[in-house]
């Protein structure tokens, strides 16, 4: 396989596959982290996911001004490198418990994958520009983007046994490991990236860089300012009149406009031949956010899911392996002073300080009478955080699959377009929601857990869905983006994955206020159908303008 790519792609796949280690067990840990009572910030559903998914946005936010400052001044290897550091810093500090200091890490997170993100994805198409790669530039894409989950896939389990024998804290220190791994394994490949990650310089045209901090980024930091004071009607069920939430969402949406009127000024601004594949691009853009809002529930919403209906128990052979391996918990079936929820599982609080009750533990509310165990005995249960490699592993297995199967119709001259593999990979998607209801309607909408299968059956639908879209749209951005501005573009990408991330968090926030939780997947199965029948109907266009520039 490596043989007929470039050499700097095992390189490339190795440094993805630690900086995604880092990230995705931070992700996994992140909002049961933040609800944690005892050793967490005891945050509400709606308080997690709304940090949860405002920290998301960010994290593919900054992508876009990361692009931007590798284009023109630092080139790709530098910034790569400083980001990097920047986001294995940001996760040692993270499982210090202080909220002050969460934030801090955060940030340093948030600003760290702005430098990395855009400009590894990048390089690597740097390689595929020329004429002997041009053609596996889709499947060096997959295979790049199965690093990403190889990483995502092992974290999990390290996460899990590093939170249960030591804490959280020392679960965060081993995504900063992870991180620094993948910076010493893309440092000792640069001598196979030269010539192609040097900074392209101000080309002529581009706006100049003051004039991107004050045309667009004063006023972005000005118009979040105005998000978060600005206030909108407010009633019983919004007694704090947030227009869109929760103040942050408001700031974060006031935020965008300037960035996507910027991004909308390089159609206009472009030069003819470059006006249709910009305009193409910023069309994709703009579609695949209802994907991210849908597919990034991962973390949030469906973690709920695991933790609170799923049956995790784990019996005989099999809890012996988890138990050995440390990943799972033992909890004990006798009441005892616990967190008060209500029949709903929404944390009660009173002032702040969260109220409690003598009890069963949280986890046997659930529970069907006949499966209940003895009083005073342990049961095991497995991780929640687990759940989190599914759909990574899912990744690792059908990721030949497709390649092998885009493969195969290439050799017969029938391979669909790159546009075509992202609208049906927004049509795949969306099924995968009609799983989750099915669940719902299993376990009597949350009064009975339901199995594990019914998670790792959406999570295989969405897969292949996702395996048809994101490495494409990291594809389709290198291949129409004018030369000048491709980490620009790249840039964009992620701006979209940002505004659907925190379009996640919003959707994850309102879990609680669904008292039928087939009616919460109802929505995102309708948004997602709304996005592939967009993606249909722009498909024609964006084929030909695929066709003007000779690619597929």
């Amino acid at each position: 396989m490596w043989n007929k790519h470039p050499k700097a792609l095992p390189f490339l796949f190795l440094s993805e596959m630690w900086e995604r280690f880092g990230y995705y067990l931070m992700i996994g840990i992140f909002t049961l982290y933040l609800k944690d009572v005892e050793a967490g910030f005891a945050m509400t559903e709606k308080e997690a996911s709304d940090l949860y998914g405002t920290f998301i946005a960010l994290v593919f936010l900054t992508p876009f001004i990361g692009g931007l400052v590798a284009d023109r001044y630092l080139g790709y290897r530098k910034s790569i490198i400083i980001g990097g550091i920047l986001m294995g810093i940001g996760y040692f500090l993270m499982g210090v418990h202080s909220i002050t200091v969460l934030y801090i890490a955060m940030t340093l997170v948030i600003l760290g994958n702005g430098f990395f993100k855009p400009n590894i994805s990048t390089l690597l198409g740097n390689f595929y520009s020329k004429e002997e790669y041009k053609d596996k530039k889709d499947e060096g894409y997959n295979i790049f983007y199965m690093g990403i989950n190889v990483g995502a896939f092992i974290c999990n389990f390290f996460g899990a046994a590093l939170q249960i024998l030591l804490g959280w804290h020392w679960a965060f220190m081993a995504a900063g490991v992870g991180m620094f791994i993948g910076v010493l394994i893309f440092m000792s490949g640069t001598k196979h990236y030269i010539g192609y990650d040097q900074k392209k310089g101000v080309q002529e045209g581009d706006m100049p860089f003051w004039k991107i901090i004050l045309f667009i980024l004063v006023p972005s930091a000005v118009f979040g300012v105005i998000g978060w004071l600005l206030k909108g009607v407010a009633s019983d069920a919004n007694p704090d009149s947030y227009i869109f939430g929760s103040d942050s969402t408001d700031a974060f949406i006031f935020a965008c406009i300037p960035v996507v009127l910027f991004y909308a000024s390089l159609y206009f601004k472009a030069k003819t031949e470059d006006k249709r594949p910009i305009a193409a691009l910023l069309a994709i853009f703009g579609v695949v956010i209802l994907f991210w809002a849908v597919f990034k529930l991962n973390g949030s919403a469906l973690t709920t899911w695991a933790d609170r209906y799923t049956d995790r128990q784990t019996t005989e052979t099999t809890a012996n392996v988890f138990n050995g391996l440390k990943l799972a918990k033992q909890v004990e079936f006798k009441k005892d002073s616990v967190e008060l929820y209500d029949d709903q599982f929404r944390l009660q609080k009173e002032n702040g300080v969260v109220k409690k009750e003598v009890n069963y533990p949280l986890y046997f509310r659930n529970v069907a009478p006949e499966k209940l165990p003895q009083e005073g005995s342990t049961v095991s249960l497995w991780a929640t955080n687990l759940s989190q490699s599914i759909n990574p592993g899912w990744v690792i297995i059908l990721t030949p699959l497709v390649v092998a199967f885009f493969t195969f119709l290439r050799n017969r001259k029938k391979e669909p377009s790159t546009p075509t593999k992202i609208a049906f990979g927004l049509l795949i998607s969306a099924l995968s929601v009609l799983v989750m209801i099915a669940a719902v309607k299993m376990g009597n909408n949350g009064t009975e857990k339901v199995s594990v299968w019914w998670l790792v059956a959406n999570y295989g639908i969405i897969t292949i869905g996702e395996l048809f879209l994101s490495p494409m749209g990291l594809s389709v951005v290198s291949k129409l983006s004018p030369t000048n501005i491709t980490s620009l573009m790249m840039g964009g990408w992620f701006l979209a994955t940002s505004i659907g991330n925190k379009l996640s968090g919003v959707l994850a926030s309102m879990w609680d206020t669904y008292e039928d939780k087939t009616d919460f997947f109802w929505v995102n199965f309708s948004l997602l159908l709304v996005a592939s029948l967009m993606m249909f109907v722009l498909l024609k266009w964006l084929n030909a303008i695929m066709k003007e520039k000779g690619i597929n």
